[in-house]
């Protein structure tokens, strides 16, 4: 009972964190360039995930940044250039039935591409992958394409 408390804490913090980001960012300055990033000198980009931390080759990563319903788990990074970052892993999906809090989470193994990297707005010395392609081994998700191709958050 005390994990599902703190667990449910976490993603309504996220939610909470997600919407005043999505409602100010555009009014909101810059914030300051992360000690260690200088001047943009053809870096690896990087992936940026809900909280706006950003990493190179993270083990885990949460799609569903408003209810957590959705996340990559256990990646193994093949590839992290200046173009493209491949990885394996595995997709938890919450099948929300009856309803989300009570639905069970299903494993689906993927393969993770993410693409097109551009200026982060936020630390412009840094760039970003901003799209993100699952690609399903055998199962996937109800209502998802075997091939799912995603924006990613800037």
């Amino acid at each position: 009972m005390r994990r599902r408390v703190r667990r449910t804490a976490i993603v309504l913090s996220a939610g909470v964190l997600l919407a005043g980001a999505a409602t100010t960012g555009a009014a909101a300055p810059s914030a300051p360039v992360p000690a260690g990033h200088q001047a943009r000198q053809s870096a690896t980009p990087v992936l940026v995930d809900c909280f706006w931390n950003s990493s190179v080759r993270p083990g885990d990563f949460i799609l569903a940044c408003g209810d957590g319903n959705s996340r990559l788990t256990g990646l193994r990074w093949t590839q992290w250039d200046r173009d493209t970052a491949t990885a394996q892993g595995v997709n938890l999906v919450n099948d929300c039935k009856p309803y989300c809090a009570a639905g069970k989470f299903h494993a689906y193994e993927v393969t993770v591409r993410l693409e097109h990297p551009e200026r982060w707005q936020r630390h412009p010395s840094l760039d970003h992958y901003t799209r993100i392609s699952l690609t399903y081994a055998d199962g996937r998700p109800t209502g998802y394409e075997r091939v799912t191709t995603l924006p990613l958050w800037s």
